[in-house]
């Protein structure tokens, strides 16, 4: 268990939930940063969905159910803000997640008019289910507050076209940060689909693994450029999350990926998303990166804790200024699940796996912290993939024993697989490091 480490984050707009005991943090104001995290079309003290998103007796009668879910996360979204001395302005990626493909036209409507001119870097992907009856959608947020040598600048790299539905930037500057969009394998020409470079020569069954042939397009052709337009490069970047479908692909993705990295490699986490899971229905991939300035001040600094990583070849975490990227956590050792999650057939009710996943991945995350000088209390970022969200409450009672009366800023969503047998959740957290 973590001690009781005075925090250097502030929770912006802490609640319990209606009809729980399960204390969140809709928003963390660390330093200059912001993040809200796990936001849906909830209401003040009404639990779950707003009803007024709802309306099971009118559900058209003045607009769309996803454009109200829509204009409600970001109206909760802009509370955020506005409590940790932001706006709009201020926002340097957006990572949205549908259970429904047909909410992301009316999402990009509500983005529009929410944001005006100044849509980030975004990255979309579709999941099988959230924690709230009724959610098709849940968003999650940076910001940065514009201070001195801190201003957020647009960035759009030439010969790289973006959807007017979409209409985000490829990356965004931030100090000494850069934040690029998420990026798939599809053609210059956004209505031709995946690139033919990205894809085998048609009818061949092999001649080009798919995932390794979008990998490499993805890095060479849409992460480089827009790194390069924005003043970094593949050697500076310090986090990565990468979006697959198959189980398969997951070796695959690392022979072709980690190529790309031979000195330094980012903290990665791989996540499953369904299939299709992308704008374009026969994507296998997608990639999002943070990276620093090349000329900047920052450094990056890898992370060792002695903790066995998800995947082979990657860091455990990297600490880039005042941010710890830890790389995705699974509860594994050489053998794969840790033995204490592993339960026993003959008498199944005598344990709890995913408690034991858990405990395993905090004291692990408190490890890498600590190599970095913080503290797991500066947790400004968890994002959870369970391969079923019936086990979110026993993780969350186990972050309970961790960091006891902590308000949470915490995203939960269910993923259709995990690659190593018997894991049922990975982490994806992000620490303060002033």
């Amino acid at each position: 268990m973590a001690k009781r480490t005075r925090s250097a984050v502030e929770p912006l707009l802490p609640v319990t939930l209606p009809g729980s005991d399960i204390r969140y943090a809709p928003g963390v104001r660390a330093g200059r940063w912001i993040f809200a995290t796990g936001h849906s079309a909830t209401e003040g003290k009404v639990s779950g969905i707003s009803p007024a998103v709802l309306r099971p007796a009118l559900p058209s009668w003045d607009g769309s159910k996803h454009r109200l879910e829509s204009d409600r996360i970001f109206a909760n979204l802009a509370r955020v803000l506005k409590a940790g001395g932001g706006d709009a302005r201020s926002i340097v990626r957006l990572d949205q997640y549908y259970t429904d493909y047909r909410a992301v036209e009316q999402y990009h409507g509500a983005r529009r008019a929410a944001l005006a001119g100044h849509i980030p870097p975004s990255t979309s992907i579709l999941q099988p289910r959230f924690l709230l009856a009724g959610q098709d959608i849940e968003v999650q947020m940076i910001a940065v507050v514009p201070g001195k040598g801190v201003r957020v600048e647009h960035v759009n790299a030439k010969g790289h076209p973006i959807h007017e539905s979409s209409g985000y930037s490829l990356a965004v500057t931030a100090g000494d940060f850069v934040f690029v969009a998420g990026r798939l394998a599809d053609a210059t020409t956004p209505a031709d689909g995946l690139a033919p470079e990205a894809t085998p020569p048609a009818g061949h069954l092999w001649k080009g693994a798919p995932v390794k042939l979008e990998t490499d397009y993805i890095v060479k052709q849409k992460i480089e450029p827009a790194l390069k337009a924005a003043g970094s490069s593949l050697a500076d970047v310090v986090k990565c999350q990468v979006y697959l479908r198959d189980p398969a692909d997951f070796a695959l993705f690392n022979e072709a990926f980690r190529k790309h990295f031979p000195a330094s490699p980012p903290a990665t986490s791989l996540i499953p998303m369904a299939t299709p899971g992308l704008a374009i229905a026969s994507g296998r991939v997608e990639i999002n990166v943070i990276a620093l300035r090349s000329a900047g001040g920052a450094r990056a600094e890898t992370v060792d804790a002695g903790i066995l990583p998800a995947w082979a070849g990657y860091s455990q975490a990297v600490r880039a200024g005042d941010l710890l990227f830890i790389s995705g956590l699974l509860a594994i050792d050489r053998g794969g699940l840790i033995e204490a999650a592993r339960i026993d057939p003959s008498q199944p009710y005598f344990g709890s796996s995913i408690q034991a996943q858990m405990d395993c991945l905090l004291r692990n995350a408190e490890k890498i912290c600590r190599a970095a000088g913080t503290s797991l209390v500066n947790v400004v970022r968890i994002q959870q993939f369970h391969t079923d969200l019936g086990e979110f409450y026993p993780a969350y009672q186990v972050w309970q024993q961790h960091l006891p009366e902590r308000h949470l800023p915490f995203s939960a969503i269910e993923v259709p697989f995990l690659p190593v047998p018997g894991c049922t959740v990975e982490l994806d957290l992000w620490v303060y490091a002033p």
